[in-house]
């Protein structure tokens, strides 16, 4: 067995980032940014107003002010205020030549076109003002090569001046679920049988990501049949659901070899998913993952998804650990890092002490999984942890 960190490094040198293309805004969310993005305009070009109110030069004093004009978003007023001279200004709105601050309509009093505020009212330069470039500049960097695209970055990229951004190519990623005790979700199940839920599981993990998802179904515990689905799929990472262990009916390691796929690694000294096997098949990337619905997801958010993500051209693949402190107590750990299933709640987690790799209810009740490293003498509460964050 290799160690976690080993085989991530491993897997992630497999990886190599698919073709870049343009595309319009929307379709590139949940892609990651192929080369950096800067900005071909200046936000806001001038000075504009925050609030709606009046216009004046802070050098006017407290006035009294002449109402000259109206400066609304879209329709600038023209001209250059005077001594003592405002216009009605709206949010959003570009500050008139000759004016440095807007005093917000709350407290000004109006009588026809004269504008007036209290002697002791202190007018400074700039108040409620959005100067100009004070988002950003022409040429600014506004998102990194490898920043995953998200709604705030969008909306950065469309101010910023473009209606397309450079990602790479969607991932396509073919989920082949091998056993003969599978049956198609919903269909009647004898006492031998179970529904295949990992595959659904695993498109639903990486419906945000800018995956293709090939459904390659069921295929049955026999050599050749499992020869005969790798051969006919075309993806960049082809994942086999069970099967990866060492059983009798665990073919998915000799179908590979009968390929001609080069095995990478075999094994990886964790818990839940130690039957963890990936490595290439001609250009494709190989992964085969545990067929216990835990292990499969455990595998899935340390593997499939940093190497889905790596092939997207993100900077940082892995899942980021976060820290919270320990409710209630922990076993001992072995030579393998451990994974436990727990709730987190304002910075504190707790297990929810069920372990079994195939207790789905207790998965499903999880929102995040409890780091444990390899011979971890017992945790009791209180304790510093390191976790990840699922959902």
């Amino acid at each position: 067995m290799i160690s976690l960190e080993e085989a991530q490094s491993r897997l992630i040198a497999l990886a190599t980032p698919l073709p870049m293309e343009d595309v319009p805004l929307l379709e590139a969310v949940g892609r990651w940014a192929a080369a950096s993005v800067t900005a071909k305009r200046t936000q806001p070009v001038r000075d504009m107003s925050a609030m709606d109110g009046y216009a004046v030069s802070s050098r006017d004093g407290t006035g009294p002010w002449t109402l000259v004009g109206e400066s609304a978003a879209g329709k600038a007023f023209a001209g250059t205020l005077g001594l003592l001279q405002t216009v009605r200004i709206f949010t959003g709105a570009v500050t008139p030549s000759g004016a440095d601050s807007v005093i917000i309509q709350e407290d000004v009093d109006s009588d026809g076109d004269q504008i007036s505020v209290p002697p002791e009212f202190r007018i400074a330069p700039g108040q409620h003002i959005r100067k100009s470039g004070s988002d950003f500049n022409h040429g600014d960097l506004l998102i990194s090569a490898g920043e995953r695209i998200n709604a705030a970055r969008i909306a950065l990229a469309a101010m910023g001046g473009y209606g397309s951004l450079p990602v790479r190519r969607r991932v396509r990623v073919a989920l082949i679920s091998t056993g003969d005790e599978l049956v198609e979700p919903g269909a009647p199940t004898r006492e031998d049988q179970i529904p295949s839920s990992n595959a659904l599981m695993l498109a639903a993990m990486l419906g945000r990501d800018a995956v293709d998802i090939l459904h390659q179904g069921i295929v049955p515990d026999a050599l050749e049949a499992l020869r005969a689905a790798l051969r006919s799929t075309q993806a960049d990472i082809i994942v086999t659901i069970g099967g990866a262990s060492v059983g009798d009916h665990d073919l998915v390691r000799p179908a590979l070899l009968a390929e001609g796929a080069e095995i990478d690694f075999w094994k990886v000294a964790m818990r839940p998913g130690k039957p963890l096997m990936a490595g290439t098949l001609g250009d494709t990337l190989v992964l085969g993952l545990p067929g216990n619905p835990v292990s499969a997801y455990v595998t899935a958010l340390l593997f499939l998804k940093p190497v889905v993500a790596a092939m997207g051209g993100a900077a940082e693949p892995l899942l980021r650990r976060e820290h919270a402190i320990l409710d209630g107590g922990l076993p001992p750990t072995g030579p393998r890092i451990d994974h436990v299933r727990a709730r987190r709640n304002a910075g504190r987690v707790t297990p929810v002490g069920q372990n079994d790799s195939a207790a789905l209810l207790a998965l499903a009740g999880s929102d995040a999984l409890i780091i444990r490293p390899p011979n971890s003498l017992a945790g009791k509460s209180g304790d510093a942890v390191e976790i990840y964050i699922v959902s």
